[in-house]
């Protein structure tokens, strides 16, 4: 029930998305990537960070952003402060300040792992797929229209150079011009869809880096406070021994 309510409230609006990638609809194409990434978490949130299932959800539906991606910095908050509030625990940890950095950091890996999903799984390469079939057509297409217009430009000049009449001649070259004006603005056109799949493939691509570069941060982050325990470990160890030969000394004088 929570899984389909969850759905209903992100996706409603695109239930209708056409299942075809179309190279250069860049805003349509994200918007299918996000649905497969909004699937993912709810399939593998539930099984990977209980007992904070409920409140992870929650927290993912409320960060949700107007790209229908959640924000992996407030989704941490929010989980590691539901998590503190009411004091959640599991069996292998028992206290709700570590429990819920260890669920926070659950759920940025799981957003990496969304992001990826989203881009390599099967719908992902699908799309992938037909884009990269597509622009091979257009490179093709170009090509034989750039053949086709030379060739045609060619048999104008070699009967433009037969002519006496002016007036003839100023209509021959009229095609000419006309043959390579709707040859640049086939190109350019081209050109543009291959252009903005450019900018909506780097977007994406930025996007899973920022996501790498939290887990980075998070591993970094857990590597310093781990020293800093063992050096508060070390501190204490030392002052029980200074504390135990002193006993020790005090205890063995006569």
């Amino acid at each position: 029930m929570r899984k389909t309510t969850f759905l209903t409230i992100c996706f409603t609006f695109l239930v209708s998305l056409p299942a075809m990638a179309r190279l250069g609809y860049i805003w349509t194409d994200f918007q299918n990537y996000a649905v497969d990434f909004q699937d993912y978490l709810t399939n593998n949130i539930d099984e990977t960070v209980n007992p904070a299932g409920e409140g992870s959800f929650t927290a993912i539906n409320n960060s949700t952003g107007a790209l229908n991606l959640p924000n992996p910095i407030d989704v941490r908050q929010q989980v590691i402060q539901d998590i503190t509030d009411n004091s959640l625990s599991d069996i292998f940890e028992n206290n709700p300040a570590v429990q819920g950095k260890l669920i926070g950091n659950e759920i940025e890996r799981q957003l990496t792992r969304a992001a990826t999903e989203s881009y390599f799984g099967a719908k992902g390469q699908e799309r992938l797929q037909i884009k990269l079939e597509t622009v091979q057509n257009l490179i093709e297409n170009i090509n034989r229209e750039a053949d086709e217009a030379r060739e045609s430009n060619q048999n104008i000049l070699n009967q433009l150079a037969g002519l006496g009449q002016a007036a003839t001649g100023q209509n021959f070259l009229g095609r000419l011009i006309s043959n390579q004006t709707n040859l640049q603005l086939q190109i350019n056109r081209q050109q543009s869809r291959m252009i903005a799949e450019s900018l909506g493939q780097n977007i994406k691509q930025n996007q899973y880096l920022q996501y790498s570069n939290l887990n980075l941060a998070n591993i970094s982050q857990q590597v310093e406070e781990a020293n800093n325990a063992r050096r508060l470990d070390s501190a204490a160890s030392v002052a029980r021994l200074l504390r135990a030969s002193s006993q020790s000394d005090l205890f063995g004088r006569e």
